[in-house]
């Protein structure tokens, strides 16, 4: 189980952990030669997570190093709390980098920089369900850039306290998915474990199991009671286990208890007085216990709670505002914003807390820990009623952006509607404009398409009232950018001129860069040639003036206005950048959009494992952007209907819900293609032209020559024949007018094999269908392939390969002989690259057969197709 007690003489050792200990035994040495590693530690309130790491840790022996911390458990926590837990003990460039106030991605460049040149390292984390979102972005650059480091990152958590949409659910989601990640589940001890515990006292052991369920902190806490009974409650033994002790003791448990997560000594001194000679009392029961740099905290956070609850209201109330008079003024450093305002707002200070919580939101912000940014303002507005209407605005305004970066849309909107209300008590028409700007921008990504752009336009005649300014110019380009994303490009181009006119007037270069990308998007889609050297220009213009967030944008717009007309010449030269970017400066919504237009431009062109893992990654994201989302949806639907695997309408359904209200072609468009297809490889050609009807309409409203064309080409297939007033472009050009060898060499050309053999296979003659056949095969595009079959037997032709070859058919799993080949290697615990020299294979190739088997095998992981190998008799290591 568990360490229990420091010094008890008889609750203590770590038992039913050797497996566990092994799991991070063997990570270790992979990461000490070179391989770095992640350790997913995860169990219950209470599951031995704290007592396990205290083991591994302490078995560790020089040269390697340990560095330890631990989130806080507090409704907003210290931004990077954990990071500058063993900041001190790296030293250097991190240090200097904290103290310097950096930002996520440049710490997490200086603490990858110091990893690097460390001997072997165990870096944990602890209680990452409490992370903040600047820890969460530095672990989640961290984990993807450690494959060569000697280094093992242990992060432990709780399954049970984060919902689907928490952040550091989604960072551990991405860790669990990549090939250096190992997951070690603490079960609850076993009743013999809890026997074996309760040996020496004189408890019924079947009754500590019964009320402890094994809950390894629940059965320390029972039996160090001393009650000779077994109390009803954790809490009840917690409390019954510091009855044990003096009231000096007693007393100064209360003072730590409203400290969390660690008290320093000097305060504790303050907190507690004289009490705080009864700390070798606390140390010794095993109630406290030491933690970095001599600070003291409760084992566990669960026992910390139980003495805060019993705290009467009147010395609870004491204490926080003693904590709030010696942090305001600390022996050394600067105080510390955040813990000021939680014990002002916890000691009822409203005058306090309208002093630290908008600064300690400020430096969230700044730090890019928006969720505790919008928690910080949120309790400041609280205490609202003091501030008048604009200082109220600002607060709100400031929240509804913090929000906007969390995909808390629905609290965005509601901030930014109060906030338009405080302006206009006032008259301040500059500050009104702004916010209905912003709640513009807000609403676009969930789809409010509508009131987005009312907001849009009331925000332009708003500022146009008052002296230019900058953000009239952002109002303009805002504006220019919705009637972009609706593929208007008259009216997008003119907003955006303003824009730019006003943004040189003013000086205003981040108003002209922002601009000028919205030009230069609509002018890729529409094919003007001098659309990708303005973006170009944009992105090397965003980038010397230090514009992150629109460097970030500008890499968006491009890879997504080149995947919609199939530009891959755009899209290879800027995605793995754009990508790494977005990646480095915890731009996370704009990384969600590059991998969704990666994954169709992979899709589009033939390798289909790597736009699923693409578009699953976006999936596993549950955000209310929906533009990523359909995307990746569609994708995935795509991939599905084109191997003929189940659930392709479940998700075309979806990305249809969250397209069809928005009115937006570029939304609309991709979902109503997806669903013409899976019609007609389901053998429906009559839904072909029902699912494709609005969209065609709103294409050829918006004179979108391409989308106009793939929609037409779909219909022809179905035995549609429509004329409408725009011409399309690209290889469609050539399908709708008969020429399928001039459509097919273009697609050919371009880059996309499916779409080339659709286009042979609308051929009348035996060669082009035999040509289409192959490479259906070759892609296993098994619906298509067979309806090209047909084709060629309705000629008379009888000699057609069917399917897979027989090595493949006589597999149970449907694999080739060198996925057999592969997945032996891998039920031998082989990486994809000791496979690679193992068989003399590139590793991408690997990547691509590990990928197959996966998917053949409805495998989530490595060690899962192992297993149904093994099911299924499929061969195994030996």
């Amino acid at each position: 189980m568990t360490l229990v007690s420091h010094s008890h003489p008889h609750v203590g050792g770590l038992v039913e952990r050797e497996r566990e200990l092994a799991v991070l035994e063997a990570a270790f040495d992979e990461a000490s030669a070179g391989r770095g590693r992640v350790a997913l530690v995860t169990a219950e309130a209470g599951g031995g997570k704290t007592a396990l790491l205290e083991r591994f840790c302490a078995d560790r022996v020089a040269p390697a190093t340990v560095l330890r911390g631990a989130c806080d458990a507090l409704f907003t926590p210290r931004p990077l709390g954990p990071v500058r837990d063993f900041a001190a003990d790296v030293g250097g460039e991190l240090a200097e980098t904290l103290a310097g106030g950096a930002i996520p991605y440049q710490v997490a460049a200086a603490l990858i920089d110091e990893l690097h040149g460390l001997d072997p390292t165990v870096l944990a984390i602890e209680d990452v369900h409490w992370a903040d979102e600047a820890t969460i972005d530095v672990l989640r650059l961290v984990t993807r850039r450690i494959a060569t480091a000697p280094v093992l990152i242990v992060l432990s958590y709780r399954d049970e306290a984060m919902d689907a949409r928490h952040p550091a659910r989604i960072m551990l989601g991405e860790v669990a998915t990549g090939v250096s990640s190992v997951r070690v589940d603490l079960a609850p001890l076993s009743p013999e474990a809890v026997a074996q515990l309760a040996e020496p006292y004189e408890v019924d052991p079947d009754e500590v199991y019964r009320v402890t369920g094994g809950n390894p902190f629940f059965v320390t806490e029972v039996l160090a009671s001393g009650t000779g009974s077994v109390p009803s409650t954790v809490r009840d033994a917690v409390l019954a286990r510091s009855a044990r002790l003096s009231g000096d003791a007693r007393a100064l448990l209360d003072a730590v208890a409203i400290a969390p997560p660690q008290v320093e000594l000097w305060l504790l001194e303050v907190l507690a007085g004289e009490h705080a000679l009864a700390l070798e009392e606390c140390l010794t029961s095993g109630m406290l216990v030491e933690r970095t740099s001599g600070n003291v905290a409760f084992r566990h956070e669960l026992a910390r709670l139980a003495i805060e609850e019993a705290l009467g209201p009147r010395h609870r109330l004491e204490l926080h505002r003693a904590a709030l008079a010696a942090l305001a003024t600390p022996p050394a450093g600067p105080p510390d914003d955040a813990r000021l305002a939680h014990h002002a707002d916890a000691a009822g200070d409203a005058d306090a807390v309208l002093r630290f919580a908008p600064a300690a939101a400020d430096r969230a912000a700044a730090l890019g820990a928006h969720r505790e940014a919008a928690a910080q303002y949120a309790r400041t507005l609280r205490y609202g009623d003091r501030l008048d209407p604009g200082e109220r605005g600002d607060l709100l305004r400031k929240r509804a952006l913090a929000c906007l970066m969390t995909d808390e849309y629905d609290d965005a909107l509601a901030a930014t509607t109060q906030a338009v209300e405080e302006y206009r008590k006032i008259n301040d028409r500059l500050r009104e404009g702004d916010a209905l700007r912003i709640r513009s921008d807000v609403g676009w990504c969930p789809g409010h398409v509508a009131a987005c752009t009312r907001d849009a336009t009331e925000a332009v005649a708003l500022l146009e009232t008052v002296p230019a300014s900058r953000e009239l110019g952002y109002a303009y380009a805002n504006l220019g950018s919705l009637h972009r994303q609706a593929e208007e490009g008259r009216e997008a181009n003119e907003w955006a001129a303003r824009a730019i006119e006003l943004g040189r007037t003013l000086g205003a270069e981040d108003v002209v860069i922002r601009a000028t990308t919205d030009i230069g998007a609509a002018e890729i889609v529409a094919g003007a040639p001098e659309g990708r050297g303005r973006m170009e220009d944009a992105l090397a213009a965003a980038g010397e003036a230090g514009l992150v967030d629109q460097v970030g944008r500008i890499y968006v717009n491009l890879l997504g206005s080149a995947a919609a007309v199939r530009d891959y010449a755009i899209t290879e030269r800027h995605f793995a950048a754009g990508l790494q970017h977005c990646s480095d400066h915890g731009l996370e919504l704009y990384r969600l959009y590059a991998l969704a237009h990666g994954a169709r431009v992979a899709l589009d062109r033939g390798r289909w494992e790597e736009a699923v893992e693409r578009a699953k990654a976006v999936l596993r994201v549950p955000r209310c952007s929906t533009t990523p989302r359909i995307l990746a949806l569609v994708v995935l639907a795509l991939v599905r209907a084109r191997r003929g695997d189940p659930e392709v309408r479940t998700l075309l359904d979806e990305a249809w819900a969250l397209a069809e209200p928005t009115g937006e072609l570029p939304r609309i468009g991709p979902v109503a293609v997806a669903k013409a297809e899976a019609a007609w490889l389901a053998g429906r050609p009559d839904l072909v032209v029902h699912s494709t009807d609005a969209a065609l309409e709103l294409a050829v409203g918006r004179e979108s020559q391409w989308r106009v064309g793939e929609l037409l080409a779909w219909r022809r297939r179905a035995g549609a024949r429509d004329t409408v007033m725009v011409k399309p472009r690209g290889p469609f050009a050539s399908e709708l007018a008969g020429a399928w060898r001039e459509a097919a060499e273009r697609w050919t050309e371009i880059g996309c094999p499916y779409e080339a053999a659709l286009a042979l296979a609308d051929a009348g003659c035996e060669q082009p269908l035999r040509e289409s056949l192959d490479m259906l095969q070759s892609l296993e595009a098994r619906p298509a392939a067979a309806i090209v079959s047909r084709r060629l037997r309705a000629l008379g032709v009888h000699d057609i390969r069917r399917g897979p070859r027989p090595s493949t058919r006589g597999n149970a799993a449907g694999l080739t002989s060198r996925e057999s080949q592969v997945l032996a290697l891998v039920s031998e615990g082989l990486r994809n690259g000791e496979i690679a020299k193992r068989l003399f294979l590139s590793q991408r190739t690997v990547d691509k057969h590990v990928s197959a088997i996966l998917r053949k095998l409805g495998a989530e992981n490595r060690v899962e197709a192992a297993a149904k190998a093994a099911a299924l008799g499929l061969p195994q290591p030996g």
